[in-house]
Parts: C-alpha cells; sequence; structure tokens
C-alpha cells in the first residue's frame, strides 16, 4: 500500500516502540502500539486514483462526505456569487488531497484561527486554514481550501504559486480529519447531491460550462 511521505516519521515511531515492547515481552504494550501502527499506517494511506477524463470536469479534492452545497460569495479571491461544496474527512479517510481540476496555481494563502469541528459551517471561515486559487483558462477559476478541524491540527500544502497542476494530481494533505471547501461557478453543472461520499481524485463534483 503506498504511504504518504508526511506519515513516514509517524509510521516509524509507532513501529518502533510496538518493537521495543514485543522484544520486552510487554505484551499489553505491543499490542496497544501494534493497532496504534496500523491506525497510523490506515491514516497515511495513498492509494492510486483513476482519474476521470472529459471536458471541463471537477473532481473531489478529498475522499469524504458532501456535507453542504449552497449558493454563497467568496469575497477573498473571486469576490463574487458562487456554489460552495463541502466535504467532510473522518479520520478514517484517505486524507492526501487532490487537485480538483487542471489550471496554474494563481495565489495560495494560509489563515490561523479556531479548531473546531470541522463538519460547522463556521469552520470555513473560522478554522485554522489553506486556499488555492487556481485560473483554469485564463477566463474561469476555483478556489479550494483546507479546513483544519477539531483534531486536525496540521494542514500540509505543497501547490505554489506559479505551478501549473492537473486534475487528480496530490497537492497536499491534513492530519487527522477535516474538510475541504470547493467554490466553483454559479453555471457549473452539479454531479454530486448532499450526502453523497465522494473520492479524491475520482468522483466528479461538477463540470465547468
Amino acid at each position: 500500500m503506498p504511504i504518504a511521505k508526511e506519515g513516514i516519521p509517524y509510521i516509524s515511531l509507532a513501529a518502533f516502540f510496538t518493537f521495543i515492547f514485543a522484544i520486552l515481552h510487554w505484551v499489553s504494550l505491543t499490542l496497544v502500539f501494534l493497532v496504534l501502527t496500523t491506525l497510523v499506517v490506515n491514516f497515511f494511506r495513498d492509494p492510486e486514483r483513476i482519474i476521470p477524463s472529459g471536458t471541463n470536469l471537477v473532481v473531489s479534492p478529498a475522499d469524504g462526505k458532501v456535507i453542504t452545497i449552497e449558493k454563497t460569495r467568496e469575497e477573498v479571491f473571486l469576490q463574487g456569487p458562487v456554489i460552495k461544496i463541502s466535504i467532510f474527512m473522518t479520520i478514517f479517510n484517505v486524507h492526501v488531497n487532490r487537485i480538483p481540476c487542471s489550471g496554474k496555481v494563481k495565489e495560495v494563502k494560509h489563515w490561523p484561527g479556531k479548531f473546531l469541528s470541522a463538519n460547522k459551517t463556521r469552520a470555513s471561515f473560522e478554522n485554522e486554514r489553506s486556499a488555492v486559487l487556481l485560473d483554469i483558462d485564463g477566463e474561469r477559476q476555483l478556489v479550494v481550501v483546507q479546513v483544519a478541524g477539531l483534531i486536525a491540527r496540521r494542514i500540509v500544502c505543497w501547490a505554489k504559486p506559479g505551478d501549473y497542476v492537473t486534475r487528480g494530481e496530490r497537492y497536499g494533505m491534513i492530519r487527522f480529519g477535516s474538510r475541504l471547501d470547493v467554490y466553483v461557478p454559479l453555471n457549473s453543472n452539479l454531479k454530486v447531491k448532499r450526502g453523497d461520499k465522494v473520492r479524491a481524485g475520482e468522483s466528479v463534483l461538477c463540470q465547468l460550462m
């Protein structure tokens, strides 16, 4: 199973203690750390995905459940009306995040903040978060935002301004559960509904018109 590079130190540490307790014949602690190691490996798994082909498709940037689809305003980059699609990740989901649509990274911005439960609406604006503005074709843009949660305390974003990124490409992760918000144009043709389970890089959220 492929493992995200961010997880190697955590896995190594958990495995090290499992080994030490095993050679000391401390059975209870060995079992505890064996389970812990398994959970950490599961969290940092990074499976390959089949990226859908097609014109103007926007795929999910995260594994999880669609908890919000609403018309709103994006005031930081787009400064206008958009459709917001939010995906909530539990600690059991794959946490490697993927680029929703091919384009050029125009700007990346990070905000410190609170660590409210990520399924709350306020989390989109009050929690620590990192946003990427993607220019798709010089006319259309979208924004994808990684939002930290109650347990998640570390946002990792590898995208940099000037990068050209492709649909489904890995671009970061959030450690230990959170959410991602995607802001797309109002005339986008939605392909998901609230409550749907989605997979990063594979599930189509919408098609840009």
